[in-house]
């Protein structure tokens, strides 16, 4: 902590976009509540966050654990992601005016058995606010937030430009399954099949978030990543079919088995980077299609400035291919 307190105090004298932290910022919009099978997903470029003052303040919104985790990062750099990564978690769910005003420096969190952080909420009026599921990524260059209601979510970003020490296809046998390794070997341009790797990748780690098990709880080899189209005629075993670009998870431990309880989404964002968002289906009323995920992008810099994006800066992909 001292390392980053330093780095701020030293920057004091930078042109910055604000002098007085409670005076000239802005307090945080609120937003309602995702509905039914809606994601909300903002983001935050740390490169963009230049202000010294703000960023001294954004440690005051943090809890001494967190702190301590931040000043354990390895440089400025890292110590800022670590930082911007805890602050739009909590003003992104403060946002939401769960029975009133909510400080961000007030909510708890803790961790499932794999390490996934969920929130606390140790007050009776808040007992219906863990419907509210979060899920958080970043990068050094990028910093993904998703917040959904009733439904878990598992949220991952990857740089498009991920660069890889091995090969890729050496890379892929290490951690992929047969199927994914046979559909990344049939690429020949080497572009596009890094590429490809990135997306599987991205999604693979949405889905074992949403799960709430994480990597080491569900290594990537234990289920495979399809994308399925109707015009080829992919069906689940039941017969139903694929909408067409849908993403869909097969089981290695039954090789007929395919998980129709989550839904996927793969987009570009910031045109820098591949984001994956998995979430759990709602159950569809007899008679009833499932409602389809709906994604809501903001870009924000917390109590500053907030953008819905849409456009090249938020681009849905349909699939893998």
């Amino acid at each position: 902590m001292i390392l980053f307190r330093r780095a701020v105090i030293s920057a004091m004298n930078a042109v910055c976009f604000q002098r007085n932290f409670r005076a000239a910022l802005s307090p945080l919009v609120p937003v309602p509540l995702p509905s039914r099978m809606e994601a909300h997903l903002w983001y935050v470029v740390p490169d963009e966050v230049k202000c010294s003052s703000l960023l001294s303040n954004y440690l005051d919104i943090l809890s001494p654990c967190e702190k301590e985790n931040v000043s354990r990062m390895r440089g400025e750099r890292l110590q800022k992601a670590a930082l911007l990564a805890r602050v739009l978690v909590r003003t992104t769910i403060a946002r939401y005016q769960i029975n009133g005003q909510v400080n961000p420096r007030s909510l708890k969190f803790k961790k499932n058995i794999h390490g996934k952080p969920e929130l606390e909420w140790d007050d009776d009026q808040f007992q219906h606010a863990s419907r509210l599921q979060f899920n958080i990524s970043h990068t050094s260059s990028l910093i993904l937030c998703g917040v959904t209601v009733d439904s878990p979510i598992g949220v991952d970003l990857e740089e498009k430009q991920r660069k890889l020490k091995n090969n890729i296809l050496a890379f892929a046998r290490r951690y992929f399954t047969p199927h994914e390794v046979k559909f990344l070997s049939s690429i020949s341009d080497p572009g596009v099949q890094h590429q490809h790797f990135v997306k599987l990748w991205t999604l693979k780690e949405s889905y074992v978030k949403a799960l709430g098990r994480g990597f080491s709880g569900l290594p990537f080899r234990m289920f495979t990543i399809q994308f399925s189209t109707a015009e080829k005629g992919d069906s689940y075993p039941s017969g139903e079919k694929n909408n067409v670009g849908e993403i869909i998870v097969k089981s290695l431990e039954d090789a007929y088995s395919f998980s129709s309880n989550w839904q996927f989404a793969l987009m570009e964002l910031a045109g820098s980077h591949y984001a994956a968002i998995c979430m759990e289906k709602d159950e569809a009323i007899e008679g009833e299609v499932p409602t389809p995920m709906k994604l809501t992008v903001r870009k924000t810099v917390p109590y500053v400035r907030d953008e819905l994006i849409s456009g090249p800066n938020a681009v849905v992909i349909s699939g893998l291919t």
